[in-house]
């Protein structure tokens, strides 16, 4: 049998797992997104299928159309870089699917952290922080972005200005006092 209709164990397993450092929707639990989130991931996914994945195809065809294909460097990338493609425009779909869009604008003028919130908060009465509470498709430590299952965004959720809320770290636990909740 052809090796092009033999599929590696390896590539069997990868298809359904989540890309490496993408939190996991917990079982049961919505795949809550911002609007921004949602564009971002939709332009995503329009541009692989758009314009990345028929480029490569291009480049495939024209590699196997010169012959030898063992030894193709053009082909042999090509259908690589082609799994790869096709295996994040699967996972985009699946995400997509499950979104639920939060417009957190809809908040505007409460003092209670949900979904979409951005919250300062003191950590133990010393330091400071602000973090936004989003999808786990939207998680950016770096500008202080956190998902609403992360262990800081769990413990947040629901807490109004003023409230001090209990939060389990390996040392114990941190008392995060919620500073200010703004959306927008």
């Amino acid at each position: 049998m052809s090796k092009a209709f033999v599929r590696d164990d390896a590539d069997a397993a990868d298809d359904d797992a989540d890309p490496p450092g993408v939190e996991a929707i917990p079982a049961g639990s919505k795949n809550y997104i911002t609007p921004a989130g949602h564009q971002r991931l939709r332009k995503e996914l329009l541009h692989l299928l758009d314009e990345e994945r028929p480029e490569v195809v291009r480049v495939v065809s024209w590699a196997a159309s010169n012959g030898d294909r063992s030894e193709n460097g053009d082909y042999l990338y090509g259908k690589k870089r082609l799994r790869e493609i096709d295996r994040r425009i699967r996972f985009l779909t699946k995400r997509l699917e499950l979104a639920e869009v939060v417009d957190p604008e809809l908040r505007r003028g409460t003092t209670q952290a949900f979904f979409g919130a951005t919250v300062r908060f003191l950590r133990n009465g010393e330091r400071e922080e602000t973090v936004t509470i989003v999808g786990v498709d939207e998680v950016d430590p770096a500008t202080g972005r956190i998902s609403w299952i992360s262990p800081v965004g769990r413990a947040l959720l629901k807490a109004n200005e003023g409230d001090l809320v209990s939060l389990k770290v390996p040392d114990g636990v941190d008392e995060l006092e919620v500073v200010e909740v703004r959306y927008g």
